[in-house]
This record gives C-alpha cells, structure tokens and sequence, in this order.
C-alpha cells in the first residue's frame, strides 16, 4: 500500500505539472541593475559563481536562451545563480564589459569574469558552461537521483518512487524522474499503475532516452510469460526449439531473471540470428535499452551480440 500512496502522490505531480507544498528554496535567478552589480555579481560571486546575462526585451535569441539558462541554473540547487541585466536600461555597464551583441553571457568567480559566450547556444552547451563552474560538486537534485536509481536498483520500489517523487515536486517535467517512477511502480509489480503514468507523460518528454527506456521496461513486463520449468523441459528434449527458447527469455526477464534471459537469448541468436526476422537480437535490444546502457548485464550482452552477429 505505500509503495501505491507514494504513486498516487507523484502521478497528481506529473498531471498537474505543478510543483507539492514544500517551502520554496530561495530564487537563485534575479533582475539587477548597473547600482547592483557590485553586490549582485563582484561580491556573491565570492561565495558561489555567479552568471551574468545581458539582454534586452527585443532580441529574440535572448527570447530563446533566458529560460534555458534560467531552468539549468535552477537545477544546480545554488550552486550557481544567475544575474540578468536589461542592457537597454544599463548601457554604461554593457559598455564597460565590452557588451557588443546580445545574448552576452559571463561567469564571474571570486570578483572576476573566468568563462563568456555570446549567442544562443543549445542545452548540452550552456550545461557544459555551468559544470565548468561547478566542478565536482553535485547539484541535490543530481545526487537524489542517484539515490534513487540506487535504490530502485537494490529492490527498494517504494524507497525509490518516494525519492523520485520529492524530485518531481521541484521539477515535474524531469524526464529521469519521470522514467524512473514509472520503473518504480513496475518494479513493484503495479503495472496499472505504470502504465497510468506513462499516460500522463507530457509529449516533449516521450523521446527522451530515460522515458523511453522505462516505456520499454514497462512493455517488457506487459508480455505474458510462460512457466520456466515446462519451457526448460521442452528445451531439453529439443535444443531446436527457438520458440520454446525465445519464450523461456521472456519468462525468465519476467521472473527477474536479466542475465539469464539475455544469455538464453544470445544462445538462440547463435543458433540461428535470423529466426523470426531477428526476433533474439530485436528482444535483445529491448531488454538493453530498459536496463540502461550502463548496466552490468548490458554490457556483457552487448558485447556478446557483437561477437555473434560481427564473426
């Protein structure tokens, strides 16, 4: 039952795409000016980086890139902020910056500028721009991630579906989270459920690879399994019998049984790759991309595939 509360509360979060009830963080995005840039920038950036935006209300590509950055600074928990200047009401400042197209970009650390772009960017850069500022230190939303892929991993659903709740509460458009809610209520055995988010799940974030590859856990555990036992009998009276093979992988993922369905799998592939217009190897890079790209038995199977379908 708690495993199904905790759902229940991050779904709201997911279908609303609003935020829970916990205290607000203070913003670590602000408007200021050419009197508060001494404070706002040369001073806060002793303590943490400070970014600083120029901009102005008519240039579209500041249109574009003021609520990316915006988003990613948030999402460092403040180990960042972000400064923002409307370069049309402070002119002087622009000018002693040497500010000569918009958007301009600078970080500032301990009082001094140490990294600049101009332009609009894409999202892989500017991240790439504030983990340069960031170093090794980890945003909380980063490291509770972590926690709760650590602990869907270790068998913990309900641990993990609480922790990826408490992301979507800040971030309900967090496709990780997302994605990992929905392996949570599949880990748990609750396919209604699973299914009932991956419904929700906005447009925008259906091809992100973390969402994507929770869809395929969950249509990996959607499939009817046979019993493992008769399906092993068959196979030992007739080691030929690809169905009876291709079903014991299905019933062994379905029992829990990754690497000995990828291995059951692998061993049909050997026999014959092309049964089934490749039905091993399309199942085989189903179970992959649901176990992550990182994952031990992913690794070991891929590399396995490779010496199959490339000998």
């Amino acid at each position: 039952m708690l495993l199904e509360n905790i759902i229940d509360r991050s779904m709201e979060i997911i279908l609303d795409g609003a935020g829970g009830g916990s205290e607000a963080a203070p913003d670590p995005v602000k408007d200021s000016d050419t009197a508060g840039f001494a404070a706002d920038v040369i001073e806060a950036s002793a303590k943490v980086p400070v970014i600083v935006d120029f901009w102005a209300p008519w240039c579209e590509p500041c249109k574009q890139l003021g609520p990316m950055i915006e988003k990613l600074v948030r999402r460092t928990g403040g180990l960042v902020r972000l400064v923002k200047i409307n370069v049309d009401e402070n002119q002087d400042l622009a000018a002693q910056l040497r500010v000569q197209s918009i958007p301009a970009v600078f970080a500032f650390s301990n009082g001094r500028p140490v990294d600049a772009f101009t332009g609009a960017l894409p999202e892989s850069q500017i991240r790439a721009f504030i983990e340069r500022l960031t170093g090794d230190s980890k945003a909380p939303l980063e490291l509770a991630l972590e926690q709760a892929a650590q602990a869907l991993d270790g068998g913990d659903a309900a641990g993990a579906a609480a922790l990826y709740g408490d992301i979507l509460a800040q971030e309900p458009d967090n496709p990780a989270a997302v994605g990992g809610l929905i392996r949570a209520a599949v880990a748990g055995g609750d396919l209604a459920r699973a299914r009932e988010i991956a419904g929700g799940v906005a447009p925008k974030l259906l091809a992100h690879a973390d969402v994507e590859a929770a869809l395929t856990a969950l249509e990996l555990a959607d499939q009817d399994t046979g019993d493992i036992g008769p399906l092993m009998e068959k196979l030992a009276l007739d080691g030929d019998d690809h169905q009876a093979r291709f079903d014991l992988a299905m019933a062994q993922y379905g029992a829990g049984a990754a690497e000995a369905a990828v291995e059951s799998l692998l061993e049909l592939a050997r026999r014959d790759r092309n049964w089934n217009e490749e039905a091993a190897r399309t199942q085989l890079v189903k179970i992959f991309d649901a176990l992550g790209s990182a994952h031990s038995v992913t690794v070991a199977g891929r590399r396995g595939l490779s010496s199959i379908l490339f000998s």
